[in-house]
């Protein structure tokens, strides 16, 4: 198979890599051992050294071999960046068990659908989550609930300050720990330090990671110890410029999500980096810590870019410390590339992936050649292709529309208990990613937009992504999405959502006629709405379902 993009590669970037044959938890095992006094997290001023942090991991891995966790069984990880979320997932790692990463938004109804199709019997959670998980205990195959609390690592100032906080923001409980529920602190007290003795291989399962997929119902996908490997590995080798040893990264990207965890947490270990860790995106806290922490890499999505570049007073923190951010989990728009790089010097590029890639394939070079609006080029040991959406097998030419596939040792194993499923995207080792995209003669793929979010206009073809970049362009726009809403006489019209930048006005014709100097007539949007926000997902994906259930909900009520 040609491969025109290795001749784009950035000259450091391997064309392909030998992946040591370990568990992922060897990364933490081996940053211990070359530097055991290094700082692996800070928490808010606590810091834990990779000496205490692999210590932390066998103690929990040891205290779930004591509730009667066996080898293949699975473990929920129910927390937002903190030390224990890292410890939790090593830990369960390093004793056999398969992690379980849950949205610590989820409710009630959504913990009971993931517990129950995981079979998982242990969950970790924070203990103020405990009121949606008490609900499902007896729907579900839960046995231990191990709870913990932000408290817990806090330095000793903040934390005698937590209660206080926690009560005003009614998150302080007083939960009676007993079996079935655990104190994660105190099952580790009683724990052995020694590595647990279950022996892990690269080829076992190490993650379901719960996805809308491809197919748009929620399932597991399976990741081995392997599969998170070569990630990990791929992502280090494609910033060939990182020091072992010398990075900082700002932790802000949910680890719970699979772009977080392999491309900062998992990464970050693997270097023997420090992870600046922050339970969640708030962004003059992201702007303290990095003036304060100066870390040197910040793996975030658009949203987050954007929160930055339009914050009051940016000017009054040194920014200056970032050097590489890869922005994942949606497109980045070049407006927002720039600004980003000019406030802080540093290099922002758009990488690609989904979960059932562990989730990385594409990337633009950090130093090297970048193309606009490209999600890069496949990383090493990726093979990608564009394939004709009605006869797969048919190949396109450079430059032709049709569905992206990819392949490399970072696909998945497959989904959890649903075969039918995993022959529908997985076929002769390829992966059938679902997204419409395009290749360009030097080897640059660009996602076009997703097959289902595609709009069909008056018999054209309308791909969200190309209206929206023209929208972020306009100035006075802060965010943008644009939607298609079924109309009797053009099959769809296009709908734009538009959020201002603040102490800014635009009218309806303004964002119109700035689009009409840009845009065949048939890609302009027919209505624009005015938003305060859009509804995003945790990592700041824009729900374009939800726009569009209210849509027709709208029409259902004029009917």
């Amino acid at each position: 198979m040609e491969r025109p993009w290795l001749s784009s590669y950035e000259p450091k970037v391997p064309e392909s890599i030998e992946y040591p044959n370990v568990p992922l938890c060897q990364f933490l095992s081996d940053s211990a051992k070359r530097y055991p006094e290094k700082d692996a997290l800070s928490f808010y001023g606590n810091r834990t050294s990779y000496r205490v942090l692999l210590e932390q991991a066998n103690r929990f891995a040891n205290a779930l071999i004591g509730l009667g966790v066996k080898k293949g069984d699975r473990v929920a990880i129910m927390l937002p960046n903190i030390p224990q979320c890292v410890v939790a997932y090593y830990g369960a790692l390093k004793m056999g068990a398969v992690v379980v990463m849950t949205n610590p938004l989820y409710l009630d109804r959504e913990i009971q659908i993931q517990m129950s199709d995981s079979g998982a019997e242990t969950i970790v959670a924070l203990d103020f989550f405990y009121p949606r998980i008490e609900p499902v205990l007896k729907k579900t195959p839960l046995k231990n609930i191990i709870l913990t609390s932000v408290r817990d690592a806090l330095p000793w100032l903040l934390s005698l300050l937590y209660p206080l906080k926690a009560w005003k923001e009614g998150q302080w409980l007083k939960i009676r720990k007993v079996p079935p529920i655990y104190d994660m602190k105190s099952l580790m007290a009683s724990a052995a330090s020694s590595p647990p003795a279950q022996k892990v291989t690269s080829s076992d399962l190490a993650l379901l990671q719960y996805t809308g997929g491809t197919t748009g119902t929620p399932k597991g996908v399976m990741l081995t110890h392997r599969n998170l490997v070569v990630n990990a590995i791929q992502c280090r080798h494609w910033m060939p410029s990182l020091q072992e040893g010398k990075e900082r990264f700002l932790a802000v990207i949910p680890f719970f999500h699979v772009y977080g965890m392999s491309a900062c947490m998992n990464m970050a270990i693997f270097l023997s980096s420090t992870l600046i860790l922050q339970a969640r995106f708030v962004t003059k806290d992201v702007l303290k810590a990095i003036h304060k922490m100066h870390p040197t890499i910040f793996m975030g999505v658009q949203a987050m870019y954007v929160a930055i570049n339009n914050f009051p007073n940016l000017k009054d923190y040194d920014l200056s410390s970032i050097k590489a951010c890869i922005s994942g989990a949606g497109p980045l728009h070049q407006e927002v590339q720039h600004q980003f790089e000019k406030n802080t010097g540093g290099k922002l590029v758009e990488g690609y992936g989904l979960s059932e890639a562990s989730p990385v394939t594409h990337a633009n070079p950090i130093d090297g050649q970048r193309n606009a609006g490209s999600i890069g080029l496949p990383v090493s040991d990726t093979l990608a292709k564009i394939v004709d959406i009605e006869n797969t097998d048919k190949i396109l030419n450079i430059g032709e529309v049709g569905e992206l596939v990819v392949k490399g040792p970072q696909i998945m194993k497959g989904y959890w208990q649903q075969e039918e499923e995993t022959a529908h995207v997985l076929k002769d080792g390829w992966l059938h990613t679902g997204d419409m995209a395009r290749m360009d003669e030097e080897g640059f793929f660009y996602i076009v937009d997703r097959k289902k979010d595609m709009i069909k206009t008056k018999g054209e073809n309308v791909y969200p992504r190309e209206v929206e970049e023209v929208l972020f362009q306009f100035s006075k726009v802060q965010d943008a999405v644009v939607v298609g809403l079924p109309d009797q006489f053009s099959g769809e019209i296009i709908k734009a959502y538009i959020v201002l930048k603040t102490n800014t006005s635009a009218t309806e014709a303004d964002i119109l006629n700035f689009c009409k100097d840009k845009l065949a007539s048939f890609k302009v949007p027919k209505t624009i709405e005015f938003r305060t926000e859009l509804p995003k997902t945790i990592i700041g994906k824009v729900l374009r379902r939800v726009l569009l259930n209210e849509e027709m909900k709208k029409l259902e009520e004029v009917a």
